[in-house]
């Protein structure tokens, strides 16, 4: 606001200066010029009246002659007085619109109602920094189960796009650099109500500087950062930044799980999708020869160092290896949109090619080329564009890598459901079989599209009935917990996959087990098992009758007529 008013008193300097000479010259004249009263006597205007006539003269409101009629010499004032009061008038509402249509000035107003309506927020929300492609389907997805977001983004075009898109909830967004810190406050870094803070721009340093600042300015938040050197992973996990997000290392260890385990890397694919979309089908990444892979930058690097870890042998494919460095197998200088390029990397007896160069239009060319040496092998591809995801998919790769897809969808589980990432790391322990069961039972509860997966606590929160039913000595098992509070012989379509208690962890619960007060539970399922449930965990009536079958009268009228029925 101080710098709205400083900006007005700056530029509107001037124009008023001169609206205040112009009055001022022109009262004085009329109150020194004499005139003829209605006896004929000489008559001077007080200051008064002439400051009242100046005002509606001014205006060319134009009322009459007051007290007396005017003399010619007061006339001649007048017109004078009121040709220059008008031009003033005309250069001050010229300076006016200036200063409305002023870049500087509609920066600063934006800026004053933006941080105007952050202060009378009252709902939890995420800062998000950087609404590009990553940001952009963060932000889609948290509106999307009813949260609240803010965005600042350097980029103007971007943040005034936001108000044109069709999102479920209304997202404020500022332009300006989330570099700066009282950009940071102003998008209510400090508020009593942001639950987290997410840094997803293009630039590493700025992303650092943000993990940082929140770190230091509100310690109690989860800051969450995008980060594509490891340099700049170690400086920020050095301040306390709670995840941080490498698109390039995140695929490549989903690439290994696939190797080791492709039911449990279908699994994961299915519980951290995106809800409602249609369940992937499985890959069979082959082992038995060797992989090519396209580009040995950040990407590349990471892939070799996880195929070399499962004992697979690789061949790079690079065209300027003296910058990104030199790869410790073979090496083949090219792009590998060239049939010579692949052929020497001995693309005809390949098992897997990995096309992971920044460029899409290459990365397709390189496909088709392969594919065209041998239909079978096995391809990657990695997507730089969401708009090419119509052609990307039109090669049919078996495994698409879309950074800025793979940033969101991990921001949008450790935001939402951050278990999850828990239950998948114990899951990484069981055996193959065990995850093609619980793969084969996801199926049967929802069919082919994907589950929504939610986090409950067995608090007054969110189940108020059944943390006090626990609290008070009841006992109350998972089974009965996914039992149909519509029908009770039924079972809901719902599975838990983890239970939290205090320190420990139960992968996949027996339906026996009890449950207690405070348990934090991870629960997969269709979004009817949801709603049924929350009605077992927040009615005590509901939940006895789905405890012991019997439908208890709730209100004073239907018990007497029960007891009625009954005597």
């Amino acid at each position: 606001m101080e710098s709205i008013v400083f900006l007005i008193l700056r530029r509107m300097r001037q124009p008023l200066l001169t609206l205040l000479v112009v009055y001022a010259v022109s009262i004085s004249g009329l109150t020194l010029i004499p005139g003829r009263d209605a006896d004929g006597s000489v008559w001077y205007m007080s200051i008064f009246h002439a400051f009242y006539f100046v005002s509606y003269m001014a205006t060319t409101i134009g009322f009459g002659e007051i007290p007396h009629a005017f003399s010619d010499a007061q006339r001649l004032w007048v017109s004078l007085s009121l040709y220059a009061s008008v031009i003033a008038w005309i250069y001050a509402f010229g300076t006016i619109l200036a200063l409305v249509q002023d870049r500087t000035f509609q920066e600063a107003l934006a800026e004053y109602r933006f941080a105007r309506r952050i202060r009378a927020m009252r709902e939890p929300f995420h800062l998000v920094c950087g609404y590009g492609e990553t940001g952009t389907a963060l932000v889609h997805s948290l509106t999307q189960r009813g949260q609240h977001a803010v965005v600042i983004d350097i980029d103007e075009a971007r943040t005034s796009i936001i108000q044109l898109q069709e999102l479920r909830e209304f997202v404020p967004a500022l332009h300006g650099d989330a570099a700066v810190t009282r950009y940071l406050q102003e998008a209510g870094l400090q508020h009593s109500c942001c639950a987290g803070v997410v840094a997803l721009t293009d630039d590493n340093e700025v992303n650092l500087k943000v993990a940082i600042t929140a770190k230091l300015l509100n310690p109690r938040i989860k800051v969450i950062s995008r980060a594509d050197s490891h340099d700049i992973e170690a400086n920020m996990a050095s301040f306390g930044t709670d995840h941080i997000v490498d698109p390039f290392d995140t695929f490549a260890a989903h690439l290994a799980v696939a190797f080791q385990a492709p039911c449990l890397y279908l699994l994961q694919r299915w519980l951290t999708g995106r809800e409602g979309a249609i369940l992937s089908e499985p890959v069979y990444p082959p082992r038995d020869g060797h992989w090519i892979v396209c580009g040995y930058g950040r990407f590349g690097k990471a892939i070799c160092r996880r195929l070399k870890g499962e004992g697979v042998e690789v061949v790079v494919i690079e065209a300027r290896p003296q910058v990104t460095g030199q790869p410790d197998t073979k090496l083949v200088t090219g792009v590998g949109t060239e049939a010579e390029t692949l052929l020497e990397a001995d693309i005809e007896n390949a098992a897997g090619l990995v096309a992971g160069t920044d460029n899409d239009a290459n990365n397709l060319s390189i496909v088709m080329t392969a594919r065209e040496l041998n239909s079978t092998v096995f391809a990657v591809v990695r997507q730089n564009q969401a708009d090419n995801h119509d052609i990307i998919a039109a090669v049919d790769a078996d495994m698409v890598m879309h950074p800025s897809a793979i940033i969101a969808d991990k921001i949008r589980v450790l935001l939402a459901t951050p278990m999850l990432y828990e239950f998948i790391s114990l899951a990484l322990y069981q055996d193959e079989s065990w995850a093609c069961e619980l793969a084969s039972r996801v199926i049967a509860l929802v069919g082919d599209e994907v589950p929504e997966t939610r986090e409950w606590s067995l608090d007054q929160g969110q189940a108020s009935a059944l943390q006090d039913y626990l609290t008070q000595g009841g006992q109350f098992s998972v089974a009965e917990l996914l039992r149909d509070p519509w029908q009770r012989e039924r079972e809901l379509n719902a599975i838990v996959l983890l239970i939290r208690r205090r320190n420990d962890r139960m992968l996949l619960p027996d339906l026996q087990d009890a449950l207690k007060a405070g348990d934090r539970l991870l629960i997969c399922g269709d979004r009817a098992a949801f709603t049924r449930m929350q009605w077992t965990v927040s009615h005590r009536h509901t939940l006895e009758y789905v405890k012991t079958g019997r439908d208890v009268p709730q209100s004073w009228l239907w018990r007497r007529l029960a007891q009625r029925q009954r005597g």
